[in-house]
Formats: structure tokens, sequence, C-alpha cells
């Protein structure tokens, strides 16, 4: 697997990449490690910078290394008997988890241990596997492997149903013929040469029909998944301005449709909260 190190996006366009998933995610582009709630969507609590779940493991991933940084026992630990058997279940119940919230935004709010271990999970998780895929498709512009990573947040980067590797595999199943245009990159998928962005189209529309209609039952919880193709929408905007090479800002829609610019800054996590302008 490609380590963090490695990846595709680095400096201002990874910035940029997870900025923008902080707006699908939470309205702006601030990291948000204290943001804690249940969405009642099938996945129990959804908490932090990647809405990290109680219900799917990635969650108790954060917590457990969070428990490493501090040396033992700490403020989450009173969690981890309930979390360890919703994680193995998949369990969406918040039942002896009553003040889990309240833990997670006083550490998320102040603690740099904590923080840090959300930083690194997301990054393990979600951004280095989705960079992987990135990698062995070929791709080249950041639009399309940011699309990746934030497929990657909301849909996991594994090859369930509704995973990422699954959603790619659908995408180029799709791919029949050569297909030209102006990206500057062209991929090989099926023993036809496609331009980037003509196969990231292809994605977005594959993504779209998924979350409307999700394979997985876990994911099927309040529809909640069908209300949140805004995400497709925002890189078909920006698609449409041909901002495919991403430099220090980005144009993109935020979830209620509006165009907003999102800026550049290369060291998110140390920064106070920014919003999008």
């Amino acid at each position: 697997m490609l380590s963090v190190s490695d990846a595709m996006l680095s400096g201002c366009a990874k910035s940029l990449a997870l900025q923008v998933t902080n707006v699908y995610e939470n309205g702006d582009t601030a990291f948000h490690y204290e943001y804690c709630e249940d969405l009642k969507d099938g996945r129990g609590f959804t908490a932090g910078i990647a809405g990290f779940c109680s219900g799917t493991g990635d969650a108790l991933e954060v917590v457990k290394l969070y428990h490493k940084l501090t040396g033992g026992k700490d403020d989450m630990s009173q969690f981890d008997a309930t979390m360890a058997k919703y994680a193995a279940s998949g369990s969406d119940s918040t039942s002896g988890l009553s003040n889990y919230c309240e833990v997670w935004k006083k550490l998320g709010t102040g603690d740099a241990k904590f923080r840090q271990a959300q930083d690194t999970i997301r990054d393990k998780m979600y951004f280095a596997p989705a960079m992987a895929q990135a990698k062995t498709l070929g791709l080249k512009t950041s639009i399309a492997q940011a699309q990746l990573y934030d497929t990657a947040i909301e849909h996991g980067a594994g090859d369930d149903a509704d995973g990422l590797i699954s959603l790619i595999k659908r995408t180029n199943e799709k791919v029949t013929a050569d297909v030209a245009g102006t990206s500057g990159s062209t991929l090989n998928v099926n023993g036809h040469k496609i331009d980037e962005i003509a196969w990231l189209n292809l994605f977005l529309v594959v993504r779209t029909d998924d979350l409307e209609h999700p394979r997985e039952k876990e994911n099927q919880g309040g529809n909640y998944w069908a209300q949140t193709t805004y995400r497709v929408k925002s890189f078909q905007y920006a698609i449409k301005l041909k901002e495919y090479k991403w430099g220090t800002s980005i144009k993109i829609l935020d979830n209620d449709g509006k165009p907003i610019t999102v800026k550049c800054s290369t060291s998110p996590a140390n920064k106070k909260n920014r919003r999008a302008t």
C-alpha cells in the first residue's frame, strides 16, 4: 500500500482535498476534531474530522491510538468494551455510550494527542488507500485523486459493495471503447485508452447511483446517503470549470449548491477554524 509520505496529493493539493471534504462533512473548511452526533444513518455516533463511526470500527481505531499516545488509561477508556462490541458486530446502537459525545467534544477541542490520533487514522484508513487506488489507475489530476479520497471517506476504502474499490470496478466495466479528451492524461482501462476526466465523469455517475441506491444494508439507514449527492455535483461543477490540477485554491459548490472558493492552508491541522469564502 502507498504510504502517506509517498501519497500523490501533497502540499497545497492535499490541503485543498482535505478541506473540500470538510465542506461536505461539516459545512465549512474547518477541521472539526470536536464534532460528534448520531446521524441516525445506521452507523452509531459519527465524530471527528473524518466522520469516525462507533458502529464501523474506525472510531475505535482512533481511540486505540489515543490510548497509545497517552500511555494507557484516559477519558476514552470507559468506552473501550462497548466500542469493541459494536465495531465487531457493526451495530448502530449507542447504548452504553451515554456521554460519548461530551467526552469526544472535550478532547477534540483541547487535546493535541487526540487530534493527532484522528489525523493519523484518517490518513491510514482513507487518504493513503485512496491514493494507492489512484496510483494503480494512473490518475494524474488533483481533482480525480481528491474525488477518490472523498469517496473513501463516505463509502469506505474497501471492496464491500459500496466501497471505493467496488465503485472503481463498476466504473471500469463501463469503459468499452477509447475516449479522447483534453485533460492531458490518458488511462489504460480494459485495453482502451480513456481520457482521465472522461473516466472521472463515469465514476461520478457510478457514485451517484450508489448514493441513491446503496447496496449494503448498513448504508441504507434513514435514506441518508441519497441526501449527499451534493458531493458529486460539487465535483461536476469543478470539472466544468476545468479545475483539473490544483494550485493554491479551488472553486467548488457548497452543500447548498452555492459557488465557493477553498484556499490552501499548508498546515491545516495547526490552523484555527477557517471557512470557505
